[in-house]
């Protein structure tokens, strides 16, 4: 990377000092040109499921700052800037929000009795800045908007030992943020398999292009070319076994608040905390399974302001259905979606079921199942009518793996049956599917994913037969475990628990229910209920799956 850049080569004299009123219209400009790369800054989340994108949140954070400042009569630099950090602090979304905050937060120290800044001031002021960011976040991570955040400090502190033209030291600083947007790919694994820079990252670069457009006399409106920050593509983070859980940000009102101590307990709730403020206020972010808990925690010890919670779960099944394109109605298949690498088809049968394989990210949808297998042409069409350029493809039928296998010699594309016998055997192999992740790596995944659910089925016997030494009468409830008859009944409900007791469910953690056409919503509740008071350590799950034939289908993991 190169010490410096440029500088513009048509200044008739430098710009020597900036006050309050200079600084606001820096302000409203980083927020005009990051209103502009909005969509563009949503596009690099990492935090796939948004809680909250990026772009969105930075410019709901800016706006706040410059709602803060918008009618202030200060001339004194210092004044404005910490009225500007105190409205960041306030309207801060996300954690990309919060950061941000902290960076106005610093630079408002470092200016603090400030009428006006100079190069030097400048520089002292984004040292302090960054520091307040670092210290903020509890675990750093390098490749974020803190790394730029630091380059930043380090070119203005340079620039400004060589001039004192406040514009010469802003082209350096913007140059070294754009060139370390680039480099965090390098820094931070996780946005090189995913092929994109730091989304926070590239927000502070275009803030600060802002400023510089502004003190250049550009144009903020009029599009211009940014360096392309290599793929801009979103992409998401595969949920622990407790799923993504809860977003949860409020801004506590007090007296004599430990900051330190509140990040202490905050931390020890969750995940991705976040704790700044002074002793009569600070800020909470934290990611946590149980929203309840940092809420009280936080009306323990004041007065709780600008409340938000987000199911980031919800946000993630969101995320997923919303970065496929659509693939168009065809026989044997319905309208379902596609990425432009890795496309996945699932043998489906129930309305129910077929909306938990889109939710977890299926592209098409193939009817079928027991009684009803599909050809090998419907799987071909499905194949071929995604855009995708591979797909993986899920038969979850025994019956249904030999079509599926004979389709992808068929097809020109490179596909990968994954050999899902059952229904809970292709949801669970969809968990284990990652966005950011490459094909073999995926099909590696699912496979492996596979022996790590049960699998058991409630349904008629439809003759009399002898099984194993068992016993059935034509029209008898059975229950298979893993395609293997093991129990039947005069019952639905003893049938299940039965086969529940067969498939280890006092071993697994989750228990689901995916009850069919033909049982009530208040039936499968009332089974529910039965099975929770026999197992009351496990997690009971009940999904209304719509499939035919079959009373339930259960999983246990």
């Amino acid at each position: 990377m190169t010490d410096e850049r440029p500088a513009a080569a048509t200044q008739e004299r430098p710009h020597l000092t900036t006050d309050g009123q200079d600084f606001k219209q820096l302000t409203k400009a980083a927020l005009a040109w990051l209103q502009h790369h909005q969509g563009t800054i949503n596009a690099l989340n990492v935090y796939p499921v948004p809680d909250g994108d990026t772009g969105t949140n930075m410019v709901l954070t800016m706006q706040a700052a410059w709602d803060e400042i918008r009618d202030s009569p200060e001339q004194s630099v210092g004044q404005v800037a910490h009225q500007m950090a105190h409205g960041a602090m306030y309207g801060a979304r996300g954690n990309s929000g919060v950061i941000l905050s902290q960076v106005w937060r610093g630079f408002a120290r470092g200016l603090d009795e400030k009428q006006a800044y100079g190069a030097q001031d400048l520089a002292l002021a984004f040292q302090e800045a960054q520091a307040t960011a670092y210290k903020a976040v509890v675990e750093p991570v390098e490749g974020t908007i803190l790394t730029v955040a630091r380059a930043v400090a380090d070119a203005a502190t340079k620039a400004a030992q060589r001039s004192n033209d406040l514009l010469h030291v802003l082209e350096q600083i913007v140059f070294a943020a754009h060139e370390t947007v680039m480099l965090t790919p390098s820094l931070l694994p996780v946005l090189a398999e995913a092929g994109v820079v730091d989304a926070g990252g590239q927000g502070l670069f275009v803030i600060l292009e802002g400023m510089l457009r502004h003190m250049r006399g550009e144009p903020i409106a009029e599009d211009v070319e940014l360096a392309e920050p290599m793929d801009l593509v979103a992409t998401g983070l595969a949920p622990g076994e407790t799923g993504y859980g809860y977003d949860v940000q409020f801004v506590v009102i007090g007296q004599d608040l430990d900051v330190d101590v509140i990040r202490q307990r905050i931390t020890e709730m969750g995940k991705c905390p976040l704790v700044v403020g002074d002793p009569s206020m600070a800020k909470v972010h934290v990611h946590v399974p149980d929203p309840g808990v940092p809420i009280s925690y936080g009306a323990s010890l004041g007065s709780l302001h600008d409340v938000i919670v987000e199911d980031m779960q919800a946000q993630y099944r969101d995320f997923i259905a919303g970065h496929r394109a659509p693939l168009p109605a065809s026989p044997g298949g319905q309208q379902g979606e596609s990425t432009p690498e890795i496309g996945v088809v699932a043998v489906v049968m129930g309305d129910g079921l077929a909306q938990v394989f889109r939710s977890l990210g299926v592209s098409a949808i193939v009817d079928g199942g027991q009684t009803m297998n599909p050809s090998t042409q419907d799987l071909l069409k499905a194949i071929e009518s995604l855009q995708a350029e591979k797909v993986i493809l899920l038969p979850n039928n025994s019956n249904v793996i030999l079509a599926a296998e004979q389709a992808r010699k068929l097809s020109k594309k490179p596909i990968a049956v994954i050999p899902t016998r059952f229904v809970p055997q292709g949801i669970t192999a969809l968990m284990s599917l990652s966005p950011q992740a490459d094909f073999e790596t995926n099909v590696d995944a699912m496979t492996s994913a596979l022996d790590e659910v049960e699998t058991g089925e409630v349904t008629l016997a439809t003759r009399s037969a002898t099984i194993n030494g068992m016993k059935v009468a034509n029209g008898e409830i059975i229950g298979l475990h893993n395609g293997e008859l093991r129990t039947n009944g005069k019952s639905v409900e003893k049938v299940v628990t039965a086969l529940l007791t067969e498939m280890h469910a006092a071993e697994g953690e989750i228990i689901t229910l995916y009850y069919g056409e033909a049982v009530s919503e208040q039936d499968a509740n009332e089974l529910a209920d039965l099975i929770q008071r026999k197992w009351p350590e496990q997690d009971i799950e009940i999904v209304a799956g719509g499939q035919p034939h079959y009373h339930y289908v259960l999983s246990v993991e």
